[in-house]
């Protein structure tokens, strides 16, 4: 049992080692051939090259533009993720919590955007008619309106967890229907949006379709288009190439690299906060006494509340000890 037990797990981890190494090979192609000559990589080949050619890099920099590409890239990423996010989970927030008869059809055909095709041709005549072709408000439109539905789908179980007892207790707190869900719900959305965020910058970063279609100058164009746009001139030089690839996802990598060492740093700090340690409790506590000045604001204002000095001494001499 144990021996068969060892194999298995040997097995397991044989796999996950060739796994790995089908992922590294390619990476380790492209990173060797951007260093090398152009002849030296015409057959990217696996050897290490003679001498580095650093200043590929410095061309790609310069002859693909990918500066302005990369923060375009960032501001459509980040931008339409944070219109996705906040529009899908309010209406998830709706229709989860009112499921008539009209909520449920706009649930079941917004989900259908999950599976559905794109229609280019209506969609390329409805951004001709709203004059958004070739802009980058619209384009920003377009790609939360494709993460929409799959958000909406994600929101609208993760609301359905949430029991109803909390709206009502902001609603009897004078909470309005949206200051109840940005105080109360929208937080408590937070795994499910922050997993949402992640997946809609990967797929926003790595669309090709949607600008090659409605963007059509090059200063508006994303990393994608850029880095298409490069390989057709230099297509013949693969150690351009080659660096062009590697360049276009590392400052991507690096910025979530370092995001993360920010989050486990503060995550790290607060593990190190101490405590507060509580006032001692009085052990002969005066019966109606008045509030400590910590305490929130009492919610009967006009409400008379007696200090210590004018409460009778027969009360305040009370004992709280049952025996």
């Amino acid at each position: 049992m144990l021996s068969a037990r060892r194999l298995r797990g040997s097995a397991n981890h044989l796999l996950a080692a060739v796994v790995g190494l089908l992922v590294l090979v390619p990476i380790y192609l492209v990173v060797v051939n951007s260093l090398k000559t152009s002849g030296e990589a015409s057959n990217m080949g696996v050897a290490l090259p003679a001498v580095p050619q650093w200043e590929n890099y410095a061309t790609v920099i310069e002859e693909g533009k990918l500066v302005g590409a990369f923060f375009n890239s960032l501001l459509y990423s980040l931008s339409a993720t944070v219109i996705c996010v906040v529009l899908s989970a309010m209406a998830a927030y709706v229709l989860a919590r009112r499921r008539t008869r009209t909520h449920k059809l706009i649930y079941l055909v917004l989900i259908m955007g999950i599976a559905m095709p794109t229609n280019f041709v209506t969609l390329m005549q409805v951004m001709q008619w709203t004059n958004l072709v070739n802009t980058q408000i619209g384009i920003i439109l377009l790609y939360a309106a494709m993460q929409i539905p799959f958000s909406v789908f994600l929101d609208y179980a993760f609301v359905g967890s949430i029991p109803r007892e909390l709206d009502e207790a902001a609603f009897i707190d004078g909470c309005g229907p949206i200051r109840a869900f940005f105080r109360v719900i929208f937080p408590l959305l937070m795994p499910v949006l922050v997993t949402l965020s992640v997946l809609s910058i990967l797929n926003i970063w790595n669309e090709f379709l949607m600008p090659l279609y409605f963007l059509n100058s090059s200063s508006a164009w994303p990393m994608t288009l850029a880095v298409y746009n490069f390989f057709g001139m230099y297509q013949s030089n693969w150690a351009l190439v080659s660096a062009d690839v590697v360049l276009a996802p590392l400052r991507l990598v690096v910025a979530f690299g370092r995001g993360r060492q920010k989050q486990l740093l503060l995550v790290g700090l607060e593990g190190f906060q101490r405590p507060t340690a509580s006032p001692p409790m009085d052990p002969h506590p005066s019966v109606l006494a008045a509030p400590s000045p910590r305490c929130e604001p009492c919610l009967f204002d006009g409400a008379e509340v007696l200090t210590s000095e004018e409460v009778p001494s027969d009360v305040a001499n009370l004992s709280l000890d049952p025996g």
